[in-house]
């Protein structure tokens, strides 16, 4: 009887991701809608606190979504708009710096000739296609008119995150609930400090990592816009964006900002002052943002990082890139209780 449940469990689990794996192009909507609904729980719980009903408190939470949503596309996206088409009209300059000053000297060094390395087509090309990026987001909205079942998708869609997210973040606690009811009695207690486990995980990533990527974008952007660095806000959500992997932010911004600080100025008198910004921002990421928002909860290592969201990617898209560090953080919440369980069995002890 055993060994026919644990046939049944395996099959139902093997059908669940065949089912998965087949529903992956429409199900972007529902995981979107069960993240902003997952992260405004808490703050729902909150408000419920303060004697608010439900329904009103989860109102209340997408009135303060909304008004962030309208803030980011009614202030940021102009702006990061307005700094990408600079930063394209820009490119053939810096291209013709690099190959006539930079990569002379650099390939004399190590022994090549120039000629090898011609940047010209990518001057071309730049010089060819800029002007396009001046109505990118009128770009996006004709690419997607361009198909009547696109554009029908993209619509559904935008209605559907919304609509899912309120009615899944008025009944999370019902639904959650539900699913704990329906635990087989012997195991409720395992599974139970398992997904206490994971949503301690999980929420230290969503609630915590993302909080802390928003923080940094926000710092590293201040701060170069604060020493005259051009196309601040770019490198500051790239650099926030990348965030995720420790220190890859640091590098990867830092990095380009004194490319763009060279560009700029043909010098390095910026030197001192981004690096200043970028320890700064590091320092309070150090010891204030991930200490009181991330904590040592996550615990995926960088290479884990990096693997799990091309393998996401991978396998199942843009929904497997969605959700491809938080089942990843979720499966390192089971690993480990593996390796606890491995530890104390017999088969350990005796090889011990």
């Amino acid at each position: 009887m055993l060994e026919s449940n644990k046939w049944i469990v395996i099959a139902s689990a093997v059908t669940g991701f065949w089912l998965l794996y087949l529903l992956s192009p429409i199900l972007s909507p529902f995981i979107i809608a069960a993240t902003l609904a997952y992260i405004g729980d808490p703050f729902v719980d909150k408000l419920e606190s303060l004697k608010l009903s439900r329904t009103m408190a989860v109102a209340c939470i997408f009135v303060v979504f909304a008004l962030l949503l309208f803030i980011i596309l009614l202030i940021l996206f102009p702006l990061a708009q307005k700094q990408l088409q600079g930063l394209i009209q820009v490119l053939p300059s810096y291209i013709d710096f690099i190959q006539n000053n930079v990569l002379p000297n650099l390939l004399q060094k190590i022994g090549f000739e120039n000629e090898a390395f011609d940047l010209s087509i990518f001057k071309e090309a730049i010089s060819k296609y800029w002007v396009s990026v001046g109505g990118l987001a009128g770009k996006i909205i004709a690419s997607i008119s361009e198909s009547s079942m696109a554009l029908l998708l993209f619509l559904t869609n935008l209605v559907l995150i919304p609509v899912i997210g309120f009615y899944l973040l008025r009944d999370w606690d019902i639904l959650v609930e539900n699913i704990h009811n329906l635990l087989p009695r012997s195991i409720e207690g395992k599974v139970a400090e398992l997904v206490i486990q994971s949503d301690e995980v999980l929420s230290a990533f969503i609630r915590g990592q993302l909080s802390v990527m928003v923080a940094l974008g926000t710092i590293y952007s201040v701060g170069l816009w604060f020493i005259d660095l051009n196309f601040s806000l770019l490198i500051g959500m790239l650099a926030g964006t990348v965030s995720f992997v420790p220190y890859l932010g640091f590098i990867v911004g830092f990095s380009v900002a004194i490319v763009a600080s060279i560009m700029q100025f043909q010098d390095l008198s910026l030197l001192i002052p981004i690096s200043l910004v970028f320890m700064v921002g590091q320092m309070i990421e150090s010891m204030l943002l991930t200490p009181l928002l991330v904590g040592d909860k996550i615990g995926l290592h960088p290479v884990a990082v990096i693997f799990a969201i091309m393998a996401g990617g991978q396998l199942f898209g843009f929904v497997g890139v969605l959700v491809a560090l938080p089942i990843s953080a979720v499966i390192m919440v089971l690993i480990r209780h593996m390796l606890t369980h491995y530890k104390q069995s017999t088969l350990y002890q005796e090889s011990s």
